[in-house]
């Protein structure tokens, strides 16, 4: 593993859903998880997401606490091929915090000019992840608060790069159709799977707060 710290935020349903099959996924977690999860956010050096919840959810990625942190996480954006539009919140929030797109070689002059920094992480059809967080590293970044979505966090999982798992699990049951918090890991064997220990437990409301670490 890295020497950056990499903490994947989980917030599903108890059958491990983030989202209804059309994406909807406000609120699955109450207020009080809310609330924790920012705090999670202002514990960290970075917040990184991919393009797709971007798309989705247009997040300001800020931690949010009261009071509000001195610093702002800076919030990184995992987007191999320029997506993130020009009138997001993120783009359009860069005074209250520096924002970052890492891509894997595409232009990104229009980004730029709006004073998105530009990390260049591979070459491939998506973002290398094992050199974006070289690149965290090199910038001074020890710790990263992975939000999703499902298809990052199963490359980070793949990459071997997660130490921690912060679970919010709300008592609701949205089904099969519902998205998944990972995508496909590629497993033929189940001997290969990664295998993690439960360290703390909190409830919230009616939510619970699982905390887990590789075993």
């Amino acid at each position: 593993m890295s020497g950056v710290k990499v903490t994947l935020k989980i917030a599903t349903s108890l059958d491990s859903r983030i989202a209804l099959a059309d994406g909807t996924s406000q609120w699955i977690t109450s207020s009080g998880s809310r609330a924790k999860a920012h705090e999670l956010r202002a514990a960290h050096d970075a917040v990184l997401v991919g393009i797709g919840t971007v798309l989705a959810d247009d997040p300001l990625l800020t931690a949010r606490t009261v009071p509000l942190p001195k610093t702002q996480p800076v919030r990184i954006i995992a987007d191999s091929h320029g997506r993130t539009p020009r009138n997001s919140r993120l783009v359009q929030s860069i005074s209250s915090g520096r924002v970052v797109v890492a891509t894997n070689g595409q232009p990104q002059d229009i980004l730029a000019a709006s004073g998105v920094d530009i990390w260049r992480c591979g070459k491939g059809i998506r973002v290398d992840v094992k050199e974006l967080v070289r690149r965290a590293e090199a910038e001074g970044i020890t710790s990263i608060l992975l939000e999703g979505g499902g298809t990052l966090a199963a490359s980070f999982i793949r990459a071997d790069l997660v130490h921690e798992i912060a679970w919010f699990r709300a008592p609701i049951l949205i089904g099969g159709d519902g998205l998944p918090a990972l995508g496909s890991l590629g497993l033929s064997d189940l001997g290969a799977a990664s295998r993690w220990r439960a360290v703390a437990t909190e409830r919230i409301g009616d939510d619970v707060f699982d905390t887990y670490v590789r075993a």
